[in-house]
């Protein structure tokens, strides 16, 4: 059975089975073994519908994506949309734990789209530009 239990104005969804309660779903609670708990005295909460599985995102334009390799910020964009690119050339900079890390080409091509200005903050798969 699940139940939703509110403590310190928190709403955590608690399965119980055979006795013992189970957080489910609380990644900032503190971990403690589980406590065995009694009946419940009221009437369990209505069951709580499954989460919506979340779509992969659209990519934001036609070609390959270059995506950041690591988290952190753009502190330069080597290329235009346009621009020529060699394999192996500079197309984007991205400085993570005080290191400044290229990102290069992957192969010959033309820069389709710039997706990301200087100073943007990145994620590890952030998408930079699209190569055509």
């Amino acid at each position: 059975m699940k139940y939703k239990v509110t403590l310190n104005n928190k709403v955590y969804e608690v399965a119980v089975e055979q006795g013992e309660a189970i957080m489910v779903g609380v990644s900032d609670a503190v971990a403690s073994p589980p406590a065995p708990i009694a009946a419940p005295v009221a009437a369990p909460a209505a069951p709580v519908p499954p989460a919506a599985p979340v779509a992969p995102a659209a990519p934001a334009a036609s070609g390959e994506v270059i995506p950041a390799p690591l988290p952190g910020t753009v502190v330069a964009i080597k290329v235009a949309a346009g621009d020529s690119v060699k394999k192996g050339q500079a197309l984007a900079v991205v400085e993570a734990m005080k290191m400044e890390n290229d990102v290069l080409s992957p192969r010959d091509g033309v820069v389709g789209q710039v997706l990301v200005a200087k100073g943007a903050t990145v994620q590890t798969g952030t998408p930079l530009l699209t190569l055509q």
